[in-house]
């Protein structure tokens, strides 16, 4: 313990993967500021899901915090694209993307159209189950939000219709459970290509998590390579020094950048802290200069 805040506080570290509350995290844009330079943090990336509503608010934050405390916090603008494999959900973390670029506004907008209207058709089949529910309530309830079933879980557990968010996602929204609709997505490289378009960096988010075979993850890592993949989360809150270490060597394999982050979303991931995740977590800024190398 003593050889980690030694290594802290003598080097600038980050985190590459979190999310506000525009999406499914539990704190502002603003908050994640501030509580970023609690952590000790010099960067970190507002990775929403096919969102970044969030991203102006937390650089005016950061921006402002400088201002009052002298305290230079780099704020990293970013998306997570929520994508479809072969019928699998998969996540690309996307870096420095230009966000304001016309190529962006125009193509994301069909990330937007396809959850809309998958949340109105799951608001219809709870509504069949005697759920007062609609989107204009759930928009009410979670302002400058983009509504996910996370925010649906939290819809029916404070209107009493289940015990808990999880009871809600086995009861009704799950990926089994009668009410879940299942949303259009674009491809893993269609994400890819989009964020290098965008000038960003595109990375393969969590890939452990996905449960696939290693000759699976494996192809699934060649074919977005092709694409333009150039980052792989080998870092990550729930990892082991086994699955780091099997994660950088595909990486390597490949010549893919190691990226890491904590996939932090306050109080709706409890336990799981930004900047360090479940408390062994550490992300040295190097980390972000060689992705960013991997554009040069």
């Amino acid at each position: 313990m003593q050889i980690l805040t030694i290594m802290t506080k003598n080097m600038k570290i980050v985190d590459l993967h979190v999310h506000s509350n525009r999406s499914d995290g539990s704190m502002t844009p603003t908050e994640l500021v501030y509580y970023a330079k609690e952590k000790g943090l010099s960067s970190f990336a507002l990775t929403d899901h096919d969102c970044v509503e969030g991203i102006d608010e937390a650089f005016d934050a950061a921006k402002r915090l400088k201002e009052e405390t002298g305290y230079d916090l780099e704020v990293i603008p970013g998306m997570e694209f929520s994508t479809d494999y072969l019928g699998s959900d998969v996540h690309i973390v996307a870096l420095d993307i230009d966000y304001h670029s016309d190529t962006f506004v125009n193509n994301i907008s069909r990330f937007l159209d396809s959850r809309s209207l998958r949340n109105e058709k799951m608001c219809e089949k709870l509504r069949e189950r005697g759920i007062d529910i609609s989107m204009e309530q759930l928009t009410d309830d979670f302002p400058d939000a983009v509504i996910t079933r996370a925010h649906f879980g939290k819809y029916l557990y404070q209107k009493g219709y289940c015990l808990s968010v999880s009871d809600a996602f086995s009861q009704y929204i799950g990926d089994h459970a009668p009410c879940f609709v299942s949303r259009e997505k674009v491809t893993p490289k269609q994400a890819v290509k989009l964020t290098r378009l965008c000038g960003g960096i595109p990375i393969l988010a969590h890939p452990l998590l996905y449960g696939f075979s290693k000759e699976k993850l494996d192809t699934l890592t060649a074919d977005l390579t092709e694409s333009g993949l150039l980052g792989l989360e080998c870092l990550y809150s729930s990892y082991t020094l086994a699955d780091e270490h099997n994660m950088r060597k595909l990486a390597a394999k490949y010549d893919l950048a190691p990226s890491g982050g904590s996939d932090f979303h306050g109080t709706t991931k409890p336990g799981l802290d930004m900047a360090t995740g479940y408390g062994k977590l550490f992300i040295p800024y190097e980390i972000l200069e060689h992705l960013r190398q991997k554009l040069l």
